[in-house]
């Protein structure tokens, strides 16, 4: 037995045992503050599991930033390269310079919340000001998930970030095209080398990172069907071929013949620019390339597409709200919301109604207007 758990007070605490000193004197380690018997069982459970695995680090003496950093060590492989790359900015630039020397014994919801203040204050690299509250709540939801960490790896009794609010973000409201306006903008750029890609857009609701992995191997033109199965993110001033977002962002999507012919007429193109360029083309095997055949960085689609928005008659909006368009083409459409979903590649279809709840009097009505004619038309 390397531990056991203790009540004292009022609350309880686990008794690490960890081995002999030099002397040969057995050696401690008490760490309390638990609310419940089971709690400090279950940290207890976790420490000798680091301990086993030598992972295990005195709450006591452990800083901030100490445990930040093996945190950020551990978590780095559990999630997307950017992810794990805006995790380390944030720890290094907001959280150190301003919680890293203190005990994260001792941390508590008072420290959080001047590091928030701060960070909404003057929290700019630049010393011009504040951070925007979407950064800081970005870095509250990392605390948040570090210091759970932290509790069920028996290195603290509670999250201090469970008594620290979120800061407030303002809603924005995506702007949309509406169906005429989406044709609108596809008949002024119709003559664009990368019309096949916007016409994807809207038909499919992509993100540009998996627009930018598309391979012409992940299209079936005998069924009409495009399997989305990586993307391409941002990795430096480079790129990286990654998973999908999220597990259900692997997904197949079939496609409408309009869709599927601009992809035809895109494939034809491309294999003339290929001729064209001759040794000098680069065999990436991507659907939508330079006029060199490379791969297209995430960010040059975006770029192409503020450039390509200036030159159709339609109101201006991001890239990304290309996704919104089809997401609210499509219900509006009378498509069912979970199909939507599916094809947006949302992990929940939750998430879809949340983001498109504007669509939803418009599918109330029609609903309302179907239930009508079942129940009072004839025959």
């Amino acid at each position: 037995m390397r531990g056991h758990v203790q009540k004292r007070g009022g609350t309880w605490s686990y008794v690490l045992y960890l081995g002999r000193d030099p002397d040969g004197k057995k050696k401690y380690k008490w760490v309390g503050g638990h609310r419940t018997k089971r709690e400090a069982e279950d940290a207890l459970v976790s420490a000798l599991e680091r301990l086993r695995t030598g992972m295990w680090t005195d709450p006591g003496r452990t800083t901030v930033g100490e445990f930040l950093e093996q945190w950020l060590a551990a978590t780095e492989t559990r999630v997307r390269p950017n992810t794990a790359r805006s995790y380390r900015q944030m720890v290094r630039d907001w959280v150190v310079p301003r919680a890293g020397s203190v005990l994260l014994a001792n941390l508590n919801a008072a420290h959080l919340r001047t590091v928030a203040g701060e960070l909404l204050a003057e929290g700019r690299g630049d010393g011009k000001g504040g951070l925007a509250p979407s950064s800081v709540l970005k870095c509250h939801r990392m605390l948040k998930h570090a210091f759970k960490d932290a509790v069920r790896w028996g290195l603290l009794p509670r999250n201090p970030m469970d008594l620290v609010d979120p800061p407030r973000v303002a809603q924005s409201e995506s702007t949309v095209w509406s169906a005429p306006e989406a044709r609108r903008f596809l008949d002024g750029i119709a003559d664009d080398r990368l019309f096949a890609m916007w016409v994807l857009f809207l038909t499919t609701g992509m993100r540009r990172g998996e627009m930018a992995g598309l391979m012409w191997s992940d299209l079936d033109t005998e069924r009409g069907v495009l399997v989305v199965q990586r993307a391409v993110v941002s990795a430096g001033r480079g790129t990286e071929v990654a998973e999908p977002k999220t597990r259900r962002s692997r997904r197949s999507l079939p496609l409408d013949e309009m869709t599927l012919a601009a992809l035809k007429v895109h494939r034809r193109a491309q294999l003339a620019e290929r001729l064209r360029a001759g040794e000098a083309w680069c065999d990436s095997g991507r659907m939508f390339t330079g006029i060199d055949g490379a791969p297209l960085h995430p960010d040059t689609i975006s770029a192409a597409f503020a450039k390509i928005v200036r030159k159709a008659d339609v109101p201006k909006i991001r890239l990304h709200d290309l996704r919104h368009t089809s997401a609210t083409v499509a219900m509006e459409a009378g498509v069912h919301p979970k199909i939507v979903s599916e094809r947006l590649g949302h992990s929940t279809i939750q998430i879809t109604l949340d983001l498109y709840s504007h669509a939803t009097p418009t599918l109330q009505a029609d609903a309302a207007d179907r239930i009508g004619a079942a129940m009072f038309g004839g025959g």
